[in-house]
């Protein structure tokens, strides 16, 4: 709940109000996200690696409005889309999935290099910010958020020195919700 969700919890916010927003990376910090936002009676939109059917389901689960490959558009233009997966790619697509005005939020800490695109999606005063910072209120507000909408995680637990398989696991979907590490 603290790095997945405070750092997820501050890309919803930069993300603004809108009622549409997609989530590009489904795991710990998306799952926490999802419900949140179903409690604040936002429509998810979830995006997964080609054939995760594993973690689309759990998307639809969490009360997702759709789920489909991070390569297809959604059924609706987008309000917002936040970026979890590190890959920069993402960054044109998501835009591709957003209205006009809408906000592209690079939530993940690191990302690899966002490719050339064309400025047509960027066009209609579209933005792109990422996320580098979490204040103590926003863990107030998010703990807050997480209890009153009741948020319940989905957690896989993996000793200290298993972390290159858990890293492992998570880059090939080997598992939905979040790898912990235990000493």
């Amino acid at each position: 709940m603290l790095c997945a969700g405070l750092i997820g919890w501050r890309s919803l916010r930069l993300a603004g109000d809108g009622k549409r927003v997609g989530f590009y990376g489904f795991g710990a910090a998306a799952h926490i996200l999802a419900q949140v936002c179903r409690w604040q009676g936002r429509d998810v939109y979830a995006f997964t690696r080609a054939g995760d059917s594993k973690a689309q389901n759990l998307a639809l689960t969490l009360g997702a409005k759709w789920a489909g490959s991070s390569s297809d558009m959604p059924p609706v233009m987008l309000d917002a889309a936040i970026i979890f997966a590190p890959a920069g790619p993402l960054v044109p697509q998501a835009l591709s999935c957003v209205r006009k005005g809408g906000t592209v939020v690079c939530g993940g800490i690191h990302m690899s290099d966002i490719p050339q695109f064309a400025y047509r999606l960027l066009w209609e005063e579209r933005k792109v910010v990422s996320v580098a910072n979490l204040t103590r209120d926003d863990g107030f507000e998010f703990f807050e958020a997480a209890q009153r909408a009741q948020v319940r995680t989905t957690t896989h637990v993996y000793p200290l020195p298993n972390a290159n398989k858990a890293l492992a696991d998570l880059r090939n979907g080997q598992f939905e919700g979040a790898a912990v590490l235990v000493p």
